[in-house]
């Protein structure tokens, strides 16, 4: 019989732990497969090794098409829905729905472009327009609403004021925006 050699380490001070007497004609071809298999599946990852670019968010500009004003009509009927919604703004789903002032284009215009739209999956959105407070009681608006030039029509519930009507699209990495 071969033996290795005696090994200690020092565990917790003064416990040791020999090995001594190791059969290793026995054991020695298991131990060399093991080692050869941990080898190999270090270096060859057991997958697909072909690069892959990472991807990218998409660029996705929405524009919203309506009056950029307020109507002294809809602020005389509903005030604390006005109040509470202006200036016109956009809930993005992908950024947790923060709220975010859409720049306005007088007369009949907002637009605002994102450059982090998730690829591939769908997204959802929120238009608050104190204009809409005479349609909805929280100024969501599901109307006149583009992506990338696309009109919006997937109406979709977004968190909210309990929850509010929103819209929804998928975008591809080109830009090309599906509602």
């Amino acid at each position: 019989m071969v033996y290795g050699p005696i090994v200690d380490f020092a565990l917790e001070g003064k416990r040791r732990l020999e090995v001594d007497k190791m059969d290793w004609k026995s054991h020695g071809p298991i131990v060399t497969a093991v080692a050869l298999l941990v080898v190999s599946l270090a270096t060859c990852g057991g997958g697909d090794d072909s690069p892959t670019a990472p991807i990218r968010p998409a660029t996705v500009t929405i524009t919203y098409r309506a009056a950029t004003t307020i109507d002294p009509a809809v602020q005389a009927q509903s005030p604390s829905c006005v109040n509470g919604v202006r200036p016109t703004h956009i809930h993005p789903g992908w950024r947790g729905f923060a709220r975010e002032v859409i720049p306005a284009f007088p007369p009949d215009r907002f637009e605002i472009t994102f450059t982090d739209v998730p690829v591939g999956s769908r997204q959802s959105l929120r238009i608050s327009d104190p204009n809409a407070c005479v349609s909805d009681p929280n100024g969501a608006s599901t109307q006149n609403v583009f992506a990338n030039g696309i009109l919006l029509t997937n109406v979709v519930g977004t968190p909210g004021n309990g929850t509010e009507p929103g819209l929804a699209f998928t975008v591809a990495a080109d830009g090309t925006v599906t509602p």
